[in-house]
């Protein structure tokens, strides 16, 4: 017998963690080249608080338009309910994983316990972890890998003419990663040593023995002292903090380096060419075949998702109220609790 509603989280206006409502809403219908999910967790980013606050930072013309009331969330894992007609590659009852439709819309329904998903936005889920973990690698998984390993897209970044071509890493690389601690950041530190890299990480003295335990050569306790006193002849620094205080890196590095940041700060294209480096940065954007890539990884055992903590769906307050207290350990997710009779 088809389900026709749901419980989901909905935005009806923008706001705080309280902004966050538990309700019962229509189950969606999957359209051409889409299939239905049923979630089983869901991944948090900074983009579910910046939409539910209604983007109060981005200038006017860079924000989306937003249809309230939305579901807000982007990344799910769970069990493929229904394929519509010729969609090929996933079957119903495939355990599957995937950022939805991002960057446009910025939000795609995932705080939910259905969501449509475009088949070219899913992986098959990583077999050696459960639903939680899973749900904790999309986004910031792609991120890691779009910056540091292949882009796989020609979308122009909004903030930047210059494409970006991550540079290639191998042993002769150090690279500094700033936010080593995050989503992005401990993920982004995992890939460089998979390609060989010395990595020092950059993170508040809390994170330390988590970051060494996944490979950092270095790390720098940013409550201590600044790195930008401490480090020279850096190869590259991806700063998955970013913003306008990034530019503070570019005396950390050699002539002919790059600096990444993941959310676009201030800089000065004169000033990048008389130092001889490279500033540049993309935008995530769903991509299931990379995903697929990376769940390879973590099958192996190459890459692990650390979890800072878990929320029930009707918790998602909670968990947005956690995110807002900062140092963050990995990824905050939402489990969706299943039937018993699964």
């Amino acid at each position: 017998m088809p389900i026709h509603t749901m419980k989901a989280i909905r935005v009806h206006e923008f706001g705080g963690p309280g902004a966050l409502r538990y309700e019962d809403v229509a189950v969606p219908e999957p359209a051409p080249g889409e299939v239905l999910v049923r979630v089983h967790a869901v991944g948090l980013n900074p983009p579910d608080w910046y939409v539910r606050e209604g983007m109060p930072g981005i200038p006017p013309e860079f924000r989306p338009p937003f249809d309230l009331p939305l579901i807000p969330g982007t990344d799910i894992s769970g069990v493929v309910e229904a394929v519509v007609a010729g969609v090929h590659g996933f079957a119903a009852g495939d355990e599957v994983v995937g950022l939805l439709r991002f960057p446009a819309p910025m939000q795609s329904g995932a705080y939910a316990e259905y969501v449509t998903a475009p088949a070219s936005d899913l992986a098959l889920k990583p077999a050696a972890v459960d639903h939680a973990h899973a749900a904790g690698l999309p986004m910031s998984g792609l991120t890691a890998w779009q910056y540091l390993i292949e882009v796989g897209h020609d979308h122009p970044s909004p903030f930047q003419d210059a494409r970006h071509r991550p540079m290639a890493l191998g042993s002769d690389t150090t690279v500094l990663v700033n936010g080593a601690g995050g989503g992005v950041g401990h993920l982004a530190l995992q890939l460089a040593k998979w390609r060989g890299a010395r990595v020092i990480a950059v993170a508040s003295g809390a994170h330390e023995a988590f970051l060494r335990d996944l490979g950092a050569d270095e790390y720098i306790d940013y409550t201590k002292q600044r790195p930008e006193d401490v480090v020279r002849d850096v190869d590259l620094v991806l700063d998955a903090v970013g913003g306008p205080a990034s530019r503070r890196f570019l005396p950390t590095l050699k002539r002919g380096g790059a600096l990444y940041p993941v959310y676009f700060g201030e800089f000065d294209d004169e000033e990048n060419a008389e130092l001889g480096v490279t500033v540049t940065g993309t935008q995530v954007r769903a991509n299931g075949a990379q995903l697929a890539e990376l769940g390879r990884l973590l099958d192996a055992g190459t890459i692990r998702v650390a979890i800072d903590s878990t929320f029930t769906l009707a918790d998602a307050r909670a968990a947005h109220e956690r995110a807002a207290q900062g140092h963050i350990q990995g990824k905050i997710v939402l489990t969706v609790p299943q039937a018993l009779s699964d």
